[in-house]
């Protein structure tokens, strides 16, 4: 978000931010005509359901010397937050409409910040917490941006927040007009919910839970879950039933240099792990248009703002200091993955 528009216009709870979005969209719609063809309008656009996400996503200004990421979450701090979130809704769907209308080849989709949340026990109870955990933070925004039109929880969930927002008939009508092409999304790890106070909580992209006594976890206790990406596919491809897009997808380790190789055998078992369950997907009918991983080569982690949790398969010679020679090194997973991409995912070693 440009300071600017935060500072004079409150950022995305003001309409007007709106044209201005759609104005950016057909400049670059109209500059890269013919060379990219894919494109996603809001990238994880569900974080701006979270409190944190008033800053990160949708530029809303916290009170001067107050904490950054402080959630508002009073009645009418959910109603600022959702009303900017239903604007960027309109502004996705006015996005996708010039997209087409400036290049029909253009495919255009939305980004969601995937979240599987699996039942901690068999207790119907876990099973509807699940449920709902599933379809507030996941499909609350998908079903805007992929069928055109908020999803059967929605009225019950603004109901009992307090929230209330404004929709007006002509958003309806672009909200349907302005469907995405296909569903992108980032995806890390799962995590276990439960009603009651039991086990030990793990945090990673966007997500607190249980830990799950199943899976491995990285050495920043996101839990390792490739599986969990397959069941994602089949619930999202079998609700929306258009093309779905992986993109993100990675882990984040601490790599050590060794007589200038990086020996990442980890990060290929997890790339190698993942893109295995993805090939069992397409065999159960999903139509996976691709898969880009997080990320190409290492830059500092959003989540915890450091250098050393390494996400990409080039080394970069920082530290979180941010001293260092710049100097990039090929690591294990590179030329691995090179073989993988040269193969169209059929080698995978």
């Amino acid at each position: 978000m440009p300071y600017y528009l935060a500072k004079h216009y409150g950022g995305w709870q003001n309409r007007e931010l709106i044209d201005f979005y759609v104005r950016y969209c057909r400049t670059l719609f109209s500059q890269y005509k013919g060379l990219v063809k894919y494109w996603l309008t809001f990238n994880e656009i569900n974080v701006l359901a979270n409190g944190y996400g008033d800053l990160m996503a949708a530029g809303i200004l916290p009170e001067k010397d107050g904490p950054i990421f402080a959630a508002d979450n009073t009645p009418e701090g959910k109603s600022r937050r959702f009303q900017a979130l239903h604007h960027q809704f309109v502004a996705s769907a006015l996005a996708v409409k010039a997209g087409h209308e400036i290049d029909e080849k253009n495919k255009i989709g939305c980004m969601i910040a995937a979240t599987l949340p699996y039942a901690y026990t068999c207790s119907p109870d876990d099973q509807l917490l699940a449920q709902r955990d599933l379809n507030l933070k996941n499909y609350f925004c998908a079903d805007v941006q992929c069928r055109g039109e908020y999803g059967p929880l929605t009225g019950r969930f603004f109901r009992e927040e307090g929230i209330r927002i404004e929709v007006t008939d002509e958003d309806r009508r672009i909200l349907k007009e302005g469907v995405v092409d296909f569903y992108g999304f980032s995806y890390y790890m799962s995590s276990c919910v439960s009603t009651l106070p039991q086990g030990e909580e793990t945090q990673g992209n966007m997500t607190v839970g249980l830990k799950n006594p199943y899976l491995e976890i990285s050495a920043w206790g996101w839990q390792i879950d490739p599986k969990g990406l397959r069941f994602y596919l089949n619930e999202v491809y079998g609700r929306y039933h258009i093309p779905v897009m992986v993109v993100e997808n990675g882990l984040g380790a601490e790599d050590t240099v060794e007589d200038g190789h990086i020996h990442d055998s980890y990060r290929i078992a997890y790339m190698r792990s993942h893109i295995e369950q993805m090939k069992e997907a397409i065999e159960d009918g999903v139509e996976l248009m691709g898969y880009t991983p997080w990320g190409c080569m290492d830059l500092v982690s959003l989540s915890t703002g450091e250098m050393r949790k390494r996400y990409g398969m080039i080394y970069v010679d920082r530290d979180d200091n941010g001293e260092g020679t710049g100097r990039r090194i090929r690591k294990d997973s590179f030329n691995w993955y090179k073989k993988v991409i040269e193969s169209n995912g059929e080698e995978l070693g």
